[in-house]
């Protein structure tokens, strides 16, 4: 999954304007103006489509963590981070403060079927035994997962 395509996923469960988008930027010293935001939601063959880099992304995620549970202590930002759909899928678990049984919870709705023991693995250090790489179709059930969930809660908040 590209780095662009991850941040539509976030940017269409979380229903994300570009305004809060900035303003999440920022929460990790990450500036980023209208027009590099509105870039980067564009499809891939625009004329002004912009690629999001791996820091990029990865300090979008840190200022959703920050944005949904508060600035940690001491927390630095960490700039000229590689990112891939492990990091992707870790940050948003952390960002949701998310447990084993919610994402288990949320990749059934999205079909997919993971035991705990699998989940993990995900979430283990790359030189780890028993990591496992996440690949672009448990990422996209995650996000499926999720996006039913938020749709839901936006939905019974306007009722």
């Amino acid at each position: 999954m590209t780095n662009n395509e991850a941040l539509q996923h976030i940017r269409y469960i979380f229903a994300l304007n570009s305004e809060k988008i900035s303003t999440i930027f920022q929460h990790a010293e990450c500036v980023q103006t209208a027009e590099q935001i509105e870039n980067y939601l564009r499809k891939n063959g625009e004329s002004e489509f912009s690629r999001v880099q791996d820091n990029t992304l990865a300090s979008f995620l840190d200022g959703l963590i920050i944005e949904l549970r508060g600035k940690k202590e001491g927390a630095q930002a960490q700039l000229n981070q590689e990112i891939n759909n492990n990091i992707i899928f870790n940050k948003i678990k952390i960002a949701l403060a998310l447990k084993a049984d919610d994402i288990i919870a949320l990749l059934a709705a999205g079909e997919l079927t993971l035991s705990k023991h699998e989940l993990s693995a995900f979430f283990r250090k790359p030189e780890h035994k028993h990591f496992r790489p996440c690949h672009d179709e448990t990422l996209i059930k995650f996000f499926n997962g999720l996006h039913l969930q938020y749709r839901q809660v936006v939905k019974d908040i306007k009722e």
